[in-house]
């Protein structure tokens, strides 16, 4: 029987305010933590802000400051104060950049667009390309080889491949560049791609070595368990077999899930991407996250960190609609 329209659109209305009001509840929860632990940060704010002339701020000059940026408050009050502008659509002014949060946000995340989305690309092209291989020779050397690979790149640090790839493929073979975007000295105006696309390769195959594996792991289970259902056998049975029916008929089970798994797996993409671009020297939102760290930039720290969790929350958003999708499609064959 048909569900009717009305149902549907008021079923749609209920699924988007739950998860409207629990990404509220996220960001708040997340942005109160945070804050806190930001404010008992050891590293004083104006003392890094002011650098080496700190010796010659008097300590008159020095309440000022505090008092200008709002540290001579309670740690309840700034947030207030904070989470009210927020509401406003004002995310605080950074006193690194000397610009508003938004924008040094926006700036950084262009940059990084292109890091995160060619490792998320490669990544999950080439772990489902190693979990068909693995799946197709269960149990023999290609799965075996295969799996020692796949348990070997989950479990290297981020930082270690990165300095690996820079002394192989930038020191002892000068194949590629050793950091940055572009050529140290170019204005961004002066850069073509095919320069920024030699820049990214390094960066990139770091963060998509280390998400390689789960996707080729996760992709091996399903391609086994797709192999020994009933379907398979009765393509088997009509001739089919070999690599023409892993593509037709073993690719799209298997495909979904590592999809799913992608997604799910965009906070680990993100946080890779802190200690790549340091490794790197990229100019990216990485790279201002630790920065900011360092300087104790609160402002751009908290915007970064709303930021951050606002695509996990899309990513895992998006990886269970497509998990509910997978088990409805599998759940109507059945019943057929």
């Amino acid at each position: 029987m048909d569900v009717p329209l009305s149902s549907n659109r008021w079923m749609l209305a209920k699924t988007t305010g739950k998860t409207l009001l629990r990404l509220t509840g996220l960001l708040v929860l997340v942005s109160l933590a945070c804050f806190v632990l930001l404010s008992h940060s050891p590293i004083d704010p104006i003392k890094a802000y002011i650098g080496n002339d700190l010796l010659h701020v008097p300590p008159a000059q020095y309440a000022r400051i505090a008092a200008r940026w709002g540290l001579d408050q309670p740690l309840w009050l700034r947030y207030w104060h904070w989470f009210g502008r927020v509401l406003q659509g004002d995310l605080g002014y950074s006193m690194l950049y000397n610009a508003p949060v938004a924008q040094v946000i926006g700036q950084r995340f262009a940059a990084s667009f292109a890091l995160l989305a060619g490792a998320w690309l490669l990544s999950g092209s080439l772990g489902v390309l190693l979990g068909l291989c693995a799946g197709r020779y269960l149990n023999r050397w290609p799965d075996r080889l295969i799996c020692r690979l796949a348990y070997l790149l989950a479990s290297l640090p981020t930082f270690w491949v990165g300095l690996l790839l820079l002394a192989l493929f930038a020191v002892h073979w000068p194949l590629l560049p050793v950091c940055c975007a572009w050529e140290p000295g170019l204005g961004a105006d002066q850069v073509d791609w095919t320069m920024r696309a030699r820049h990214l390769v390094l960066p990139v195959t770091t963060l998509a070595l280390l998400g390689m594996g789960n996707i080729a792991l996760h992709t091996r289970g399903r391609v086994a368990e797709v192999l020994e259902s009933d379907f398979i056998r009765y393509a088997r049975a009509q001739g089919d077999g070999g690599w023409p029916m892993l593509r037709f008929h073993v690719l799209r089970h298997a495909l979904t899930p590592a999809l799913c798994l992608q997604f799910a797996s965009l906070g680990e993409l993100i946080g890779g991407s802190l200690l790549a671009e340091k490794v790197f020297s990229y100019p990216g939102l990485g790279q201002a996250t630790v920065d900011a760290g360092l300087r104790g930039d609160i402002p751009l720290l908290m915007g970064i960190v709303l930021f951050c969790t606002l695509l996990v929350f899309l990513g895992n958003t998006v990886a269970r609609l497509l998990l509910a999708r997978i088990n409805q499609g599998w759940g109507e064959r059945h019943a057929v």
